[in-house]
């Protein structure tokens, strides 16, 4: 990681560093709670993730994420007979004039064109499951995603035939249905389908944690922000302003609105499990909407309105999540806790360890 004491404004290469490839966990922590907690809230003390009820108070709020992860990737054929994968970003709303159409990522060695109709298979790729009319690019005319027609509803073929969408650092077969992953890929909590990667910070909630957690007066409420596999993207611009963010969609129940306001009400702190759930209020806080899109892009320099505490595991280098984190706690700070953490052998990304981390009081130079 570069140097504490870097030219403002901050710049992609500020947010490289070297990992360790042994420190990427392929596999998660043999139970949710027993992953490590990095407690980064000062000076850093090394924990065990279990202890987070130690470290709240009575009449704090965790804020989840309740997306559900779906087996949102897919394999076929083109006409001509060359293969390809999907990878569904979401299921977009049905209408008498558009029904079951997806948004996805499509892998292929030539794509194809508008109108070609694709040959899916069974999730064991021994017959034909369903087909897919590929209909043109999304959002824009040369947006990166595609959108696709399906021949019946997309989340019933999804779980008929679809596989885990294992992030691209883990190096299993993209085709197995690993039962380990399949349960632990998962929040306990998952409720609303719809995501194509897992809210990794919240894998670590087991059902006695959050039964703990609630004898001992802590708050919970949730939101729903489906998950895209654009969250694996690494930043490309050296000018952070000029990248291009992906979009998700969100929503926020009334219910979640008043316990924030209840929190707020008793002097307890708004504890954001996850960066999803951090996009999730921060957008609403911004636009007042309570679900839509967000492709609310969170670096050094940006004013927090909502979440004091925030639960989250190790990013990616040059991601957008690491930027995220740098503009909670500090830049430095943020150096700090990685190489910390790289040096006791943490473990990295979705089934990784998590540290927890309190706002900085201070105002950030913007990017």
């Amino acid at each position: 990681m570069t140097a504490s004491g870097s030219p403002r404004p901050y710049v992609l290469s500020d947010f490289d560093f070297h990992l360790p490839p042994e420190l990427i966990a392929q596999t998660p922590a043999p139970e949710r709670s027993a992953s490590r907690l990095l407690d980064g809230r000062g000076l850093a003390v090394d924990r065990i993730f279990k202890q987070l009820p130690s470290l709240l108070q009575p009449g704090d709020l965790l804020v989840f994420n309740d997306t559900q992860v779906v087996p949102a990737r897919l394999f076929g054929e083109k006409a001509s007979g060359g293969q390809l994968e999907l990878l569904v970003e979401r299921v977009l709303p049905d209408s008498p004039d558009a029904p079951h159409q997806v948004v996805a990522h499509l892998k292929v060695s030539k794509k194809p064109v508008p109108g070609s109709v694709l040959t899916m298979f069974n999730r064991d790729g021994a017959g034909v499951a369903f087909q897919a009319t590929l209909l043109g690019r999304w959002p824009t005319d040369d947006g990166p995603l595609f959108r696709f027609s399906f021949s019946s509803e997309p989340l019933a073929l999804m779980r008929a035939h679809g596989h885990i969408p294992l992030p691209p650092y883990i190096t299993r077969d993209k085709h197995s249905m690993n039962p380990e992953d399949v349960l632990r890929y998962q929040t306990v909590f998952a409720k609303h389908p719809g995501a194509a990667a897992a809210p990794t910070a919240a894998l670590h909630f087991d059902q006695a944690l959050l039964d703990e957690l609630q004898v001992m007066g802590v708050h919970r409420a949730s939101v729903t922000l489906h998950v895209g596999a654009g969250t694996f993207s690494p930043v490309k611009t050296e000018v952070l302003s000029e990248h291009r963010m992906h979009s998700e969609w969100y929503s926020i129940p009334q219910v979640t609105l008043q316990a924030m306001a209840d929190c707020r009400q008793r002097g307890g702190r708004v504890v954001a499990v996850g960066t999803t759930s951090v996009r999730t209020l921060e957008s609403w806080a911004r636009s007042g909407l309570v679900e839509g899109d967000t492709d609310i892009f969170i670096t050094p320099g940006f004013e927090f309105q909502v979440v004091d505490l925030l639960v989250t595991n190790f990013h990616l280098p040059k991601s957008s999540l690491l930027m995220l984190v740098a503009a909670f706690t500090g830049y430095e700070p943020m150096q700090a806790l990685y190489a910390h953490a790289i040096s006791q052998g943490y473990r990295f990304f979705s089934y990784g360890d998590a540290m927890l981390l309190q706002r900085s009081p201070l105002k950030l130079p913007p990017c």
